[in-house]
């Protein structure tokens, strides 16, 4: 997997398979990066390995159990090894859940959180570990949402998961700052994945609930999710850190 030379920046991508996590990998592709995209295994990535390869890019799949030390130890050597360096990650692998408060068990809590929150924090913390060593510079994007801003019936796990990540922004970002690390996280509202869409097709009164709630009169695209990853990555960002981009259409203003 070795593939050393290289003029590009590189970033890795956790969840990069579909959805999200691959609209951000194209565009970052798009930009000029070179990609590690991640996934619990690799054959689910074959197919935007080869969309970021036809994009220009030099593209690596690895495995990756964000629950898992080793495995997240495991997979920032293997993007590093293959580039020789990483200048940027995006924290994009999460697991959602709908459960009334009253009805979360224990065990339901921990896999959110074991995901959401404390894979952010140490896949954040070993890619800062392989900038330091190196004495270099580069950036964390983190996948919050606005559920961690905002509340909602049935998304006190996933939303305490990702108003956590909000503040470890803010905590990382004055932390790391003397090392040249930025970091920053985006929160979307609702956005029009291929998954939400088949939601929305098996339940229309939701579609027509939930966009009353936007002020725009519509959904975000996942190419205004990676657009927003793509400037907090970018030299363009390079006075921003510790702050959270609120990507919703204007929910959270009222």
């Amino acid at each position: 997997m070795e593939m050393k030379s290289r003029a590009r920046r590189v970033a890795l991508v956790t969840g990069g398979s579909q959805g999200l996590g691959a609209a951000i990998a194209l565009r970052l592709a798009r930009d000029g990066y070179d990609l590690a995209v991640t996934e619990l295994t690799q054959a689910p990535l074959e197919e935007i390995v080869s969309k970021l390869k036809a994009a220009g890019a030099r593209a690596v799949p690895i495995a990756l159990d964000i629950r898992s030390q080793p495995s997240v130890e495991s997979a920032v050597a293997q993007a590093a090894q293959a580039y020789g360096q990483i200048d940027v990650l995006v924290n994009n692998a999460g697991v959602t859940q709908r459960r009334l408060a009253i009805d979360v068990t224990r065990d339901e809590w921990q896999t959110v959180m074991d995901v959401n929150l404390t894979g952010t924090f140490f896949m954040s913390q070993q890619f800062a570990r392989h900038l330091v060593s190196r004495k270099a510079e580069g950036a964390i994007v983190s996948l919050a949402s606005t559920h961690g801003v905002v509340a909602l019936a049935e998304r006190a796990t996933y939303g305490i998961s990702k108003g956590a990540i909000i503040h470890m922004t803010r905590m990382l970002a004055y932390e790391w700052a003397g090392h040249g690390i930025r970091v920053n996280a985006i929160a979307p509202g609702t956005i029009e994945t291929p998954s939400r869409a088949g939601y929305f097709e098996a339940n229309p009164g939701a579609r027509v609930a939930m966009l009353k709630r936007v002020p725009v009169g519509k959904f975000g695209t996942e190419d205004d999710v990676a657009a927003a990853v793509s400037y907090l990555a970018g030299t363009d960002s390079a006075f921003v850190t510790g702050q959270t981009l609120l990507i919703d259409g204007g929910l959270t203003t009222y």
